[in-house]
């Protein structure tokens, strides 16, 4: 069979190329305009402020949030502090900074996750203790810009819990002028594209049976974003409560 001329080749390698860099530019602009809609989604306050919860979850990962979590249950805007994605052997008056606030407020009511390791962990672990203690309404602490994919998660995993934002506001990401900073923008790029990915796939989830709140029976299956329901619930050190477990030697 004898190939075509060589100017028809190229004419249609040519369109071929039209076609895909077309196709390129549209996601492109896209993309650009969801990105525009997250950075203008982005909390600059709290809202319902003095909204009384059953109990206030910190994630972990920013300096402000501790200290926020603190100064809300110290205002008895509810009667547990839970901690997500602490790491193993930190303390609680490490973490909370004891001699700040009154030991007999956190001894009562601090509780330490240790589950977590992203933020699909956080929603999964929170959801566990919730359900657990029959909570109904939640106060999410965490940075302004990770806020809208943690109420996705916590949503996604609580559709019946009442859910109240409290953003905290890092002074090293400048939302209002994000265009100036390429740190800014490279991280609420990233924590846009993240928001994408959870997008999708909890809509995935939703087509599957049980609607993916097998999840909440598994974990520690957080590298994976998914419990597998085979798991066991959490041991009650990965719930550390906040009576410090005893030095050895001490």
């Amino acid at each position: 069979m004898n190939k075509p001329p060589l100017s028809v080749q190229h004419r249609r390698r040519f369109r071929r190329f039209r076609f895909l860099l077309s196709t390129l530019i549209v996601i492109g602009l896209v993309w650009l305009a969801g990105f525009i809609w997250y950075v203008d989604s982005i909390p600059t306050s709290v809202d319902n402020a003095d909204q009384r919860t059953d109990a206030i979850v910190v994630l972990t990962g920013g300096s402000e949030r501790l200290p926020e979590g603190r100064r809300l249950l110290a205002r008895g805007l509810a009667k547990k502090l839970f901690i997500s994605g602490v790491y193993r052997g930190v303390e609680v008056d490490e973490l909370l900074s004891v001699g700040k606030s009154d030991p007999r407020l956190i001894s009562c009511c601090v509780v330490l996750g240790h589950v977590a390791e992203n933020t699909r962990g956080n929603a999964i672990e929170t959801a566990v203790w919730v359900y657990e203690h029959g909570y109904k309404s939640l106060r999410i602490v965490t940075a302004n810009y990770h806020m809208r994919r943690s109420l996705l998660e916590f949503k996604s995993l609580m559709p019946d819990v009442d859910i109240v934002a409290n953003p905290v506001f890092p002074d090293n990401v400048k939302i209002d002028s994000w265009w100036r900073f390429p740190g800014s923008t490279a991280l609420i790029a990233s924590e846009f594209n993240k928001y994408l990915f959870a997008s999708l796939r909890n809509s995935v989830l939703n087509w599957l049976p049980h609607n993916g709140r097998l999840a909440l029976h598994a974990p520690t299956n957080t590298n994976t974003g998914t419990g597998t329901g085979t798991g066991t619930e959490p041991s009650p050190q990965d719930y550390s409560a906040s009576n410090r477990t005893p030095r050895k030697g001490g």
